[in-house]
């Protein structure tokens, strides 16, 4: 099957004029609409440059350019590798770094991601946050069964002649003091090196489990002969929860897979970074936030930065209403979610043993449910969050019927912030992306763990195994597994309240942690002083 995102046409080398053009179209000229409680520095610097028509006026001496330079706005690129589970927690920097340090920004996409839904979602970001997209690049000399994770590294370094063009015109335009490139995007630091921007850092939008693994990949690709799948003995990093072989990440499953050696050739790349900055808090893995705390020759520092989550549930004039009212009906803490984020769907056979252990748990449900995917693709959504078909006639004979007065079911999308929100809100069956853990644990709600690819069975080991905030469903998945596991996190007395504790004790960590001087908070603090105190290398 043919990847939604594969672009004939414009390759690498064409020329970026267009994308300049966008880029200088979208620079944001004022940060008074973002940041009303801005700093008097970034007032004065905001009315220079409304002053001059939103362009710093050029020429003069010396030192009066350089006087305006400092006075004006300290601006971020950030480069978002495709997935909205990459766009997110990257937005939600912008926009702390816009709400606290007056800063502006600008997200830059790839052409492969154009899809409505980030339309829309970048259309919703505040005046600070400017966004662009790169022109397409062809990959149609790949195969067409080529990994996700693949697709994402191809465009990226094919991508790098255009990325350097767009931040030459950043530089000329903005007060640039920084270029962050997401998980797969760090042969992006050669355009950030070519276009003169020199702090290069590494937004990690999923853990320090996984960010451990990634760092100590170049050593196990050579210690380790076999495959992870075969390993008899769980991998054992330091300060991680031990992870079963077939638990690692999946582009990591088949070295003979072009996908393996993108990902030992990205953690190379990581240690080019000034610095690392990871969406996670210190609370849910103490054990190695303190490994990655202790400095390492050759490793740049860890920064714990998170929980960045989506946090404007603006409603919308298309948004489904029927969820939240549904949930207003339903008593405290009664109702488990039940969704797959926004990439994920499941073979048939899954979708039908679900359908039937919810049924058998007795528990009210809110069903985010997708048609099935095709040939066990279950990453079939990834570019596209859309439910291909009508999902309902897959479902088991009589089911919808038999549950209308305990379930709901909603087509392909949900507005989840504001389900996990809800008081009527009690569990939450979840494909361990991280992005909705930590919506989850925020949240307060407990978890059922069902991963599905890339690291989420990965995030399950350790949520389960480690962590104690989620019970995971057994691979067999049969509709009793199912049924037992929803039981007990919703209601059960045993594991399901030690989970339950668990997470109402990480709730609280991770307010405390955003709070000011909350270690969230400090330590994005100590990085904008390395942007903006430090002058510009």
């Amino acid at each position: 099957m043919a990847h939604p995102h594969h672009q004939r046409g414009t390759d690498a080398t064409t020329p970026t004029s267009s994308a300049l053009s966008i880029s200088h179209a979208h620079i944001p000229r004022s940060t008074h609409d973002s940041n009303q409680t801005g700093t008097d520095d970034t007032r004065r610097a905001t009315e220079m440059e409304e002053a001059n028509g939103g362009v710093l006026c050029r020429g003069g001496t010396a030192e009066a350019g350089a006087g305006a330079e400092a006075g004006r706005a300290p601006h971020v690129a950030m480069l978002v590798t495709p997935g909205m589970g990459h766009l997110i927690p990257l937005a939600e920097l912008a926009k702390r770094l816009a709400a606290r340090h007056g800063a502006t920004a600008t997200l830059i996409t790839f052409a492969s991601t154009a899809s409505a839904t980030q339309r829309a979602f970048l259309a919703s970001l505040p005046p600070a946050i400017a966004s662009l997209s790169l022109p397409p690049v062809d990959l149609s000399d790949l195969p067409p069964d080529a990994a996700i994770e693949t697709l994402m590294s191809e465009e990226c370094a094919r991508v790098v002649p255009a990325l350097t063009g767009v931040l030459s015109g950043l530089k000329e335009t903005t007060r640039l003091v920084a270029f962050v490139a997401d998980l797969f995007g760090a042969d992006s630091f050669d355009a950030a090196a070519a276009a003169g921007v020199a702090r290069r850092y590494l937004f990690f939008p999923t853990n320090l489990h996984v960010l451990t693994l990634i760092l100590h990949l170049p050593e196990l690709d050579v210690s380790m002969p076999g495959e992870f799948r075969d390993l008899a003995e769980p991998v054992r990093l330091p300060g991680c929860v031990p992870i079963p072989g077939p638990d690692i990440l999946s582009p990591l499953q088949d070295k003979s897979n072009p996908c393996y050696r993108w990902m030992v050739h990205h953690a190379r790349r990581y240690r080019d970074a000034e610095a690392i900055l990871v969406n996670s808090f210190d609370a849910v893995e103490p054990d190695v936030a303190r490994v990655l705390r202790a400095p390492q020759p050759g490793r740049p520092p860890v920064y714990n930065i998170g929980p960045l989550i989506k946090t404007d549930a603006v409603e919308t004039d298309n948004e489904p209403r029927a969820p939240c009212l549904w949930l207003d009906r339903q008593p405290p803490r009664s109702v488990i979610f039940v969704s797959f984020g926004s990439g994920g769907s499941l073979p048939a056979e899954q979708m039908r043993e679900l359908a039937l252990g919810l049924e058998q748990s007795g528990q009210r449900f809110l069903w985010v449910v997708r048609s099935p995917s095709d040939e066990g693709a279950v990453n079939a959504n990834y570019y596209d969050a859309e439910s291909k078909k009508d999902p309902l006639p897959y479902l088991p004979e009589g089911f919808v019927e038999r549950t209308k007065e305990v379930g709901l079911l909603v087509p392909s999308w949900a507005p989840q912030i504001k389900v996990l929100a809800h008081e009527a809100t009690g569990g939450f069956l979840v494909h361990c992306g991280w992005n909705s853990v930590l919506e989850s644990l925020v949240h307060g709600v407990p978890m059922v763990a069902w991963p599905l690819f890339a690291e989420q069975r990965q995030n399950a080991v350790m949520l389960s195994e480690g962590v104690g905030a989620a019970i995971r469903v057994p691979d067999t998945k049969r509709r009793e597994e199912i049924a037992a596991a929803v039981r007990e996190v919703m209601a059960g007395q045993g594991k399901g309240a030690e989970v339950r504790a668990k997470v109402a004790e990480l709730q609280k960590a991770a307010a405390e942690g955003l709070r000011e001087g909350g270690a969230a908070t400090t330590a994005l603090d100590e990085v904008v002083h390395k942007w903006i105190g430090g002058g510009d290398k």
